[in-house]
């Protein structure tokens, strides 16, 4: 699939969250591009989906790499809000990552740090840009705050206390999660705010904010034309 495939929406709705206490920003775009529907089509009768088996990766689901085009032609559109938001420079180079993924592990076959709000990275420099191509029956996506350290965004100044609080709860109460995936607030962790799907949405937020989809406990399906199909972009650029 070559860029062209995939056009600027001719007006697209452009929403600015503030979450949490600490207001970190959650960009919201409808409609950017065009195409969403022969991206559907392309996961469904050419990509090969299949779980990642990269140690250090914890997505509940099965992933294949984006096209190309896609890549080029999303970033080419949010370019302009990601400096305006975010600060990331309006041109050069950036490290991407692009992957379509669908949710498709039932919780009871999940661990536990599959099924709690995580992080994707603690550096400040990295979004993560999640396109739905699903629709309002599937889960969103929430963000948290860590009711132990009051952390809602984890960089790296705050990487040693976090991670050492969350070990010590994991070891005093293992099944505060309930066995199933977090959907709402519990004993370690207090939603402060969902963003919920519709197909051809855009969201854009730090990776070190402290999220989780909304996701549940078996998946609707297993089809990429009817289950939580999404493409998940990392977008990492450089800071002066």
């Amino acid at each position: 699939m070559s860029a062209a495939a995939f056009a600027p929406g001719l007006d697209p709705r452009v929403e600015l969250l503030r979450i949490g206490r600490e207001a970190h920003p959650v960009l919201i775009l409808d409609g950017l591009l065009t195409g969403a529907e022969s991206l559907v089509d392309y996961a469904a009768d050419t990509a090969v989906l299949a779980p990642v088996k990269a140690a250090a990766n914890f997505y509940p689901g099965v992933r294949a790499p984006a096209p190309p085009g896609y890549v080029q032609a999303l970033i080419t559109a949010l370019r302009p809000h990601l400096a305006e938001t975010f600060g990331a420079p309006a041109g050069g180079k950036a490290h991407l990552t692009c992957a379509l993924s669908m949710a498709t592990l039932p919780a009871d076959q999940a661990g536990l740090a599959q099924r709690l709000p995580h992080i994707d990275t603690t550096a400040p420099s990295q979004l993560a840009i999640l396109h739905y191509l699903c629709g309002p029956e599937h889960g969103g996506t929430a963000f948290y705050r860590h009711r132990a350290t009051g952390f809602e965004a984890v960089g790296p100044e705050r990487g040693g206390a976090y991670f050492a609080a969350l070990r010590q709860e994991m070891q005093a109460a293992p099944a505060t999660d309930g066995g199933g995936y977090i959907v709402a607030s519990n004993a370690l962790y207090e939603q402060t705010g969902v963003v919920a799907p519709a197909f051809n949405r855009i969201i854009v937020y730090a990776s070190n904010l402290l999220h989780a989809g909304v996701l549940p406990d078996r998946p609707v399906s297993l089809d990429p034309r009817r289950g939580r199909l999404t493409a998940n972009t990392f977008f990492r650029f450089e800071t002066a």
